[in-house]
């Protein structure tokens, strides 16, 4: 768990310098919300689990899921392998855009669950898929 949160808070950091984010959304990451429980409640680390929306919306968001070599498109998330969700053409692709509007859903909302990969690793994926869109 260690391990798992360690990575995940370097790369919620990384995507959240590289201003190809919309928001970044980790517990552990300070401005996010819920930072302050969480240092009080989980002073060991929160979790693997990162949201972020991609500027450019759905478009930039398929390009960038598309373009990763490391992380899989997966529906699940807490896996020890780096996975990525879309969640407006995946688990709640039913949905009209107003209504993923209305459950906090935008067109570039990504969820990451970082695994325990060397963490350079996972950043180098990151970087050349941010670079393809």
């Amino acid at each position: 768990m260690k391990q798992y949160c360690e990575n995940a808070l370097t790369v919620a950091k990384y995507i959240q310098s590289t201003g190809k984010a919309e928001f970044v959304t980790y517990p552990a990451l300070e401005g996010s919300k819920g930072h302050e429980l969480a240092k009080k409640y989980l002073p060991n680390g929160t979790s693997g689990v990162i949201s972020f929306s991609i500027k450019g919306g759905r478009s930039a968001a398929v390009k960038f899921m598309d373009s990763l070599k490391l992380a899989s498109n997966e529906v699940h998330v807490a896996d020890i392998r780096t996975c990525v969700l879309h969640p407006a053409s995946a688990t709640h692709r039913q949905l009209t855009d107003e209504q993923l509007v209305a459950a906090g859903i935008d067109g570039g909302l990504i969820r990451l669950s970082v695994g325990l990969e060397n963490v350079e690793d996972i950043l180098d994926d990151l970087k050349q898929a941010f670079a393809a869109i």
